[in-house]
């Protein structure tokens, strides 16, 4: 390969560097911190948006329109947070991955083509969890958050039976974690041999490469199929007993019943978001060592 371009600045810092998440956070630490400054605004803003709902509820039955112009200019300025975000984010991670392209191509020497191309299909991974998963767990983090005080003002019981359940699926999946960083290793190693596979033209050799994926994409759900199925299964054992505790405990309102039974829920489906985060960190992790690791010519 050919030396990268002197004024490719970005470039040559990832070329000297270990090529991971981290690199890249120092590297375009501004453009991410205002990505996902935004995205953490958006959050807080939607968050809000119950509260100025059912104060622009009753400000109309008392003739006042104070609370709902305050809630309409809310979904102006959220609208104009989410669009600018997204212009650009696009424009952002797309300079990361060009410049995570390049460090990859230029170290790649004289290994495999089936290597160097499936490794740089998986260093966009690495991106593609800052552009997408990092600023979605931002937002579930933010909102589990906002769930567990909610809940606690009703009664601390509540709020524990929800941390109880976000204790337990942490632990499901920190048990599970080194199985699928094993499994995803196996997954990238055959995807690898995708190129070599195909440039053969043997069709039984490609055969036996495909099929190989399908075993290897079958084991990952299936491990994930158990692990998810655990987890849902505390969180919702927690929404169950917030829901009893609420109706036959705390002598709450229906009002109040429906906000603890809706908040619960809410929390459960933000807790999801982590697992499947600490799932894409286990991925990521095997292929920053993957594609930080030599490759003998062939």
């Amino acid at each position: 390969m050919t030396s990268l371009p002197e004024n490719s600045y970005k470039s040559r810092i990832l070329t000297g560097d270990r090529l991971s998440m981290g690199t890249l956070f120092r590297v375009f630490r501004f453009r991410i911190v205002v990505t996902w400054t935004l995205t953490t605004l958006e959050t807080a803003m939607l968050a809000l948006f119950p509260l100025l709902i059912g104060r622009s509820i009753d400000g109309l039955l008392g003739d006042d329109y104070t609370a709902f112009v305050q809630f309409v200019g809310a979904m102006v300025v959220l609208t104009v947070v989410a669009t600018l975000r997204r212009v650009y984010d696009t424009r952002a991670y797309g300079s990361m991955r060009v410049a995570l392209g390049q460090a990859q191509a230029n170290r790649a020497g004289e290994e495999a083509v089936s290597v160097t191309n499936a490794r740089l299909l998986m260093g966009r991974e690495l991106v593609d969890f800052l552009e997408k998963e990092a600023p979605l767990s931002i937002t579930g983090v933010i909102q589990v958050i906002v769930a567990l005080v909610v809940l606690f003002s009703f009664h601390g019981l509540l709020a524990l039976a929800a941390g109880a359940a976000a204790a337990a699926m942490l632990g499901i999946y920190g048990l599970s974690a080194r199985r699928f960083f094993t499994l995803n290793s196996d997954l990238n190693e055959q995807s690898e041999a995708q190129v070599s596979a195909l440039e053969s033209r043997d069709l039984s050799r490609v055969t036996a490469h495909l099929i190989g994926l399908r075993r290897h994409e079958v084991r990952l759900s299936d491990t994930e199929s158990v692990v998810y199925a655990l987890i849902f299964t505390a969180l919702l054992t927690m929404l169950g007993f917030n829901l009893w505790f609420a109706a036959t405990q705390t002598g709450a309102t229906p009002g109040e019943i429906f906000s603890i039974v809706t908040y619960s829920y809410e929390f459960i489906q933000m807790s999801v978001i982590l697992p499947m985060a600490l799932q894409n960190l286990t991925r990521l992790a095997e292929i920053t060592e993957r594609i930080n690791k030599a490759q003998p010519a062939t």
